[in-house]
């Protein structure tokens, strides 16, 4: 997995989930590469903070896992 650590400077368009809320805690995604089926996950409420950069199977895998309640503390 890589990153980088100011995702303001990724040229991509960044989407949240559609059931996000305003203002509550959230983060977005944004398709960095289809050549290489690479995606930038961030937080939302900082947009130049870091962004951890996974492939389009990964992000499946971990929305996947989140859809089937794996991953709750």
């Amino acid at each position: 997995m890589k990153h980088v650590a100011d995702a303001s400077t990724l040229p991509v368009a960044w989407w949240k989930s559609s059931r996000s809320e305003a203002a509550t805690q959230c983060v977005e995604c944004g398709i960095v590469s289809h050549e290489q089926q690479l995606v930038a996950i961030r937080d939302s409420k900082e947009p130049s903070g870091p962004a951890l950069l996974v492939s389009y199977d990964a992000l499946a895998g971990l929305v996947g896992a989140l859809r089937r309640g794996e991953l709750q503390g």
